[in-house]
């Protein structure tokens, strides 16, 4: 059965369903997507199906540019501490905390008030839609 890692689970705000969160860090505009799928661990683990991630990423993608017209959007699949099959969505600019470096073990994580959170998940719910509706 199904579950979301412990620590995804407790890093993230679930956005719109279980496979698109927030990571609770706002110094970043920071996706992750997460295939609902058991002990997926890799991309090419995905059924052709299940592809449906790389579209989703392009979509975060694109809202990412409206919300905050980013300077590069970062797209990885590390799963060096989480082996759980996930992929981050990052939107960079090019003065944020880490730029130009990788955000992964870049300072330390600012929280999202509630308020903040909430407004990001709404705008991004506004913009990405799940597969098969219209946004």
């Amino acid at each position: 059965m199904y579950q979301l890692h412990s620590r995804l689970k407790a890093d993230t705000f679930t956005v719109c369903h279980l496979t698109l969160r927030l990571l609770d860090d706002n110094r970043f505009p920071w996706f992750i997507l997460v295939p609902c799928r058991e002990d997926m661990t890799e991309i090419h683990q995905l059924s052709e199906k299940d592809q449906q991630l790389i579209r989703e990423s392009s979509q975060v993608s694109a809202a990412l540019n409206v919300i905050c017209s980013p300077d590069k959007i970062n797209i990885a699949a590390l799963g060096n501490l989480v082996p759980q099959l996930h992929w981050h969505v990052v939107a960079r600019s090019r003065d944020d905390a880490c730029w130009p470096g990788p955000v992964w073990g870049c300072g330390e994580a600012q929280h999202y008030t509630d308020q903040a959170a909430t407004r990001l998940k709404e705008r991004m719910k506004q913009l990405v839609k799940p597969e098969g509706t219209q946004p």
